[in-house]
């Protein structure tokens, strides 16, 4: 008897729901969570999805309406093209805020969605209530500097960037590549990227172009730097919070920069790069008193 192929079943949480949305071209997939209270949309880095914020989530949603995003070529959303931007991805988010029709967003920036997300933000200001910037940074402004292996930057942002080279030695080594590299170089809470994590993000990563989406943001991250330093010319009027943690102050670091309004930060001892997994309850007070602040 020939025994079929088990498909991966996608991961949930009790209490959200499942949708996608047709915009700027493409198919986002995005989880909501909450009734009631002011909404923030929560964007990811890499190598995630909006799976990465499936323990914050629940903290959110007792007092705001919470959207997590997939942006394109992530997680369940559509496949992205070889000539993904960050550009793309800020028009992709501008187009799913106004599809919400929530009014104006808080926005949580997570990592490499950083450059999309100040586009946004910068190019909407309309659309949105406060910024949040969780280990992010910004080309022009020092995260170029994490891509030079000579100053101990990592390799992967120069592979990724390359054309042809996720596809030529990543592609079907996604289990190898998070588990055994990518998750535990990251992380410093034991325990905090379990198997069912893992699973997740295998899952998403092993489609076809699964990494493109990480490509095309590398990519602009390299090649956008003086455009963002001309773009703060004009400050960000919002509100902000920069929380850091593996990166010290450097998320505080970048946001002083492009911000002429109220800035706040704090730095979470003990605790790597994806915040979200591996101090969920800090970050959820964090991010709750901060938006309790802003929406008075």
């Amino acid at each position: 008897m020939i025994m079929g192929t088990q498909i991966p079943v996608r991961a949930t949480i009790p209490g959200v729901e499942h949708h996608d949305a047709a915009v700027n071209g493409t198919v986002l997939h995005y989880v909501s969570a909450g009734r009631e209270g002011s909404p923030i949309v929560l964007v990811h880095g890499f190598p995630e999805s909006w799976w990465a914020f499936h323990k914050l989530i629940p903290l959110l949603a007792g007092t705001h309406r919470v959207f997590a995003l997939d942006l394109r070529g992530f997680g369940d959303s559509a496949v992205a093209g070889d000539d993904f931007t960050s550009s793309m991805a800020a028009e992709d988010i501008h187009q799913f805020v106004r599809h919400l029709a929530a009014g104006p967003v808080h926005v949580l920036a997570q990592d490499i969605s950083g450059g999309a997300v100040y586009r946004f933000v910068s190019g909407h200001p309309e659309l949105v209530r406060s910024l949040v910037g969780v280990e992010m940074g910004l080309a022009g402004f020092g995260l170029e500097g994490f891509g030079d292996v000579t100053q101990g930057g990592s390799w992967h942002i120069g592979a990724l960037a390359a054309p042809g080279i996720p596809d030529l030695l990543i592609a079907g080594r996604e289990r190898e590549v998070l588990g055994e590299w990518a998750f535990p170089t990251m992380t410093t809470v034991e325990g905090a990227v379990g198997e069912e994590d893992l699973d997740e993000f295998v899952r998403v990563f092993a489609r076809d172009g699964g990494w493109r989406g990480a490509a095309g943001l590398y990519r602009s991250m390299l090649a956008e730097g003086e455009e963002f330093r001309a773009r703060a010319a004009v400050p960000l009027a919002v509100p902000m919070l920069a929380v850091g943690s593996s990166g010290g102050a450097f998320t505080a670091q970048t946001l002083a920069q492009i911000s002429g309004g109220p800035l706040s930060a704090m730095e979470f001892d003990e605790v790597g790069h994806h915040v979200a997994l591996e101090a969920p309850d800090r970050l959820a007070t964090a991010v709750a008193d901060f938006l309790a602040d802003v929406d008075g």
